[in-house]
């Protein structure tokens, strides 16, 4: 994890689950999505589920709903202390998702969300991680930070202007993010945050190329609703006429989501992959020729 990662989630543990209204929306469809894409089959057998980056078990308490045996892993204790109310019948792990404590192909499902993949120092090491641990044919399900939205034109747009917004970029950093190539992704300071990795959608297919996984569906998210600076949006309330636009815009941008006008200025990507199957290895030419 990204150095100070862990503390910063510890300090907001008692707070992590009051919704500013921009987390609220990405919730709303994470858990839709969640239902919807990793929902058993009929008659399945029990099958086993990792929540990487659980939080405070939003998503784990989803797949014990959904009848999976769940496991949730946080770098937090203090997140996952608040977990345990909320996600009893799971077993609750600290850990770093870039070293995880299972076994090689035990899991039929891995969810991570939250941006946990944003907060990551190697994440090519998490997502070999994630695909060591899935079975042939599993399912991953995550969430990340997406390079290319309209705030990040909101950024440099408010620090040529002095930062009325509040993005805490100065000019010079802010016209660094567009300045590495478009397919890259970049690492970026928000005020109060760790330091945060936006992805682009190339460098993600690299990823799964990389680690035997193959994206199946995309989403994105807060895309539409970027129509309005992500700094207003990360506050407890919005005011009436903000706030009715907001529910406008939230409802298009639920709409647009599996589109790609709604992914390719969205502010997060959320990727569903599946396992290769294993496969035999090729025959040499003298047990062809048997």
């Amino acid at each position: 994890m990204t150095t100070g990662a862990r503390p910063f989630f510890d300090a907001m543990a008692e707070s992590y689950d009051d919704l500013e209204p921009w987390y609220d929306h990405l919730y709303a469809v994470l858990h839709r999505l969640v239902r919807a894409e990793l929902r058993p089959p009929p008659g399945a057998p029990r099958l086993r589920a990792l929540d990487a980056g659980c939080g405070t078990g939003f998503q784990t308490a989803i797949l014990l709903e959904l009848g999976y045996a769940a496991m949730g892993l946080d770098i937090s204790s203090g997140l996952l202390r608040a977990a345990r109310p909320r996600c009893a019948d799971a077993g609750l792990v600290q850990g770093d998702i870039e070293a995880l404590p299972c076994r090689d192909g035990t899991m039929d499902v891995v969810i991570s969300c939250g941006s946990t993949l944003s907060f990551v120092t190697r994440p090519e090491r998490a997502f070999a991680e994630m695909a060591r641990v899935l079975r042939p044919g599993g399912r991953l399900l995550f969430e990340v930070e997406h390079r290319w939205s309209l705030d990040l034109a909101w950024r440099l747009a408010s620090s040529l202007a002095g930062d009325p917004l509040g993005y805490g970029a100065a000019p010079r950093e802010a016209r660094r993010a567009f300045a590495a190539p478009l397919g890259d992704s970049i690492a970026m300071d928000y005020p109060g945050y760790p330091r945060l990795r936006l992805f682009t959608r190339s460098a993600l297919h690299r990823l799964l190329d990389a680690h035997g996984l193959t994206r199946v569906r995309s989403w994105g998210v807060h895309g539409i609703t970027n129509v309005i600076p992500s700094p207003v949006l990360h506050r407890a309330t919005l005011g009436r006429a903000t706030g009715a636009l907001y529910r406008g815009l939230c409802a298009v941008d639920r709409a647009l989501a599996a589109t790609r006008a709604g992914r390719a200025l969205a502010n997060s990507l959320v990727v569903l992959a599946v396992k290769g199957e294993r496969r035999a290895p090729a025959p040499t030419s003298r047990q062809a020729a048997r």
